[in-house]
Order: C-alpha cells, then structure tokens, then sequence
C-alpha cells in the first residue's frame, strides 16, 4: 500500500489501538489474554502486539458493546454467538434485547437521580433568594423524588 500509514494498513500498535477504541492499553492486554481478542499478532523483532484489520474491527465491535454498557460475558456471548453465523440469530436478538432493556433501566435511574439533583438545587436556590414557597415546593418536589427511589 503505498502511502498508506500503519493505521490505514491495519497494522495498529496498542498505544494506537487503544486510542482507536477508548480501551486503555491495560484492558487490551486483559481481553487478549481471556480470549474476547482471538490470537493478537507480534512484532517478529520487538514483540510488540500489532493489531490487524480483524482484530481491529474485533475491538471496535467490543468498544461499541462496552460503551452500552455490556459486561465481558455478553461481549463472550455476542462473539460466541457471532461465530455460529445466521443459525444463532435469534439468540443475538435476544441478547440486545436484553442489553437494550437493562440500558433502559439504567436510564430510568439516570433521569430520577437528574431531577433529584435538579430539585436540591432549585431548593438551594430558593433558600439564597429567601423565598419560603419556592423552598417548600422543592422540599416537595424532593421528597417525592426520594420515595421513587425506594420502589
């Protein structure tokens, strides 16, 4: 490939890998060694790991599951999954299925704790104006917003 630089080519260091995918250089080498990665190339002179295009597509496809919030067993299951082809489909279905319903959970509890933090400002806010209904009202506001996190 003439004119191409090493990142173009495929042939990704760590360092660039994990600038690539916002996985620290740690993290690499722990999916590498339980075995989420597959076999990472060497260097032949220095040792050091070069990440190839599958492997690099392989790692962008597990910083995109990460990022929703997958564990490493579903990121295991997603791969495992993934090389049994169109045959597991259904069980890939389900599998987002469920990521996308905990993700949806998750964001629930982001939104209450959001207007919990929304509703102690506005009540700070009415304490340094000195406005007593305003202060109440967010107490209010407050209190139910405390009650829905014990359901």
């Amino acid at each position: 490939m003439a004119g191409a630089t090493r990142e173009q080519a495929g042939d990704l260091t760590i360092q660039e890998m994990a600038r690539r995918s916002g996985f620290s250089e740690p993290t690499l080498r722990y999916y590498e060694k339980i075995g989420l990665l597959g076999e990472v190339a060497r260097d032949e002179s220095s040792g050091h790991r070069r990440y190839g295009p599958a492997t690099a597509d392989r790692v962008e496809a597990l910083s995109c599951l990460r990022s929703a919030g997958m564990s490493v067993s579903g990121m295991r299951r997603y791969l495992d999954l993934l090389a049994r082809g169109d045959s597991a489909a259904a069980e890939q279905r389900d599998l987002f299925s469920a990521q996308a319903e905990k993700l949806a959970a998750d964001i629930e509890q982001l939104q209450l704790r959001l207007t919990y933090l929304r509703g102690k400002a506005d009540l700070w806010d009415a304490r340094v104006r000195g406005d007593r209904v305003a202060e109440e009202r967010a107490i209010d506001d407050v209190v139910r917003v405390v009650e829905r996190f014990a359901h």
